[in-house]
């Protein structure tokens, strides 16, 4: 299968409202690296973790419930630690914590027999920080998510689904 060099995605340019939320259809499509899978997503959740990072919810300087925020996100908050894990998001990032889809390339250390797998990404993402204990990134947070028709993700953080349910009904699982 040859894949595009653009997709469509849902970027988040800064924190804030919906205005924050950009459509595009020029996004380069990631190249996964050596231990990683380019998934072809297939559905996406929108979750609770999406919308406090795109308001700036988890920034200390907020003290109001999520609700506050709602729609316009919030009025004062700090970019410097108004991402999940305290640190700066960097922006654009395309969000979605909740990814099911099918393998469509991998990296050079992955078995390529994992093409064509049905799968469901862990969202807490413990790869990328070495698996130190009670550390990790959030997927579509700390990096690219699944608001897109493409992610990169660490193959370890993959799971084969065997499994009747729909995409949409599979993506309601990892966050919550």
């Amino acid at each position: 299968m040859a894949l595009p060099h653009t997709m469509a995605a849902v970027l988040l340019i800064g924190h804030g409202g919906l205005d924050k939320l950009e459509y595009r259809t020029d996004v380069s499509v990631p190249q996964p690296a050596a231990d990683e899978v380019l998934i072809q997503v297939d559905a996406a959740a929108v979750n609770n973790t999406d919308i406090n990072t795109r308001l700036g919810w988890y920034s200390k300087t907020v003290e109001e419930a999520t609700n506050v925020g709602g729609a316009e996100g919030f009025s004062e908050i700090s970019n410097d630690d108004a991402g999940w894990s305290g640190t700066p998001l960097k922006f654009p990032r395309i969000q979605g914590a909740d990814v099911v889809g099918h393998i469509v390339a991998v990296g050079s250390a992955v078995d390529a027999s994992r093409i064509g797998e049905r799968v469901m990404v862990r969202n807490m993402l413990r790869h990328y920080v070495d698996r130190r204990h009670y550390e990790s990134w959030t997927l579509g947070s700390e990096c690219d998510g699944g608001f897109a028709q493409f992610v990169a993700i660490a193959s370890a953080e993959t799971h084969a689904v065997l499994s009747d349910w729909s995409d949409a009904a599979l993506a309601a699982v990892p966050c919550s």
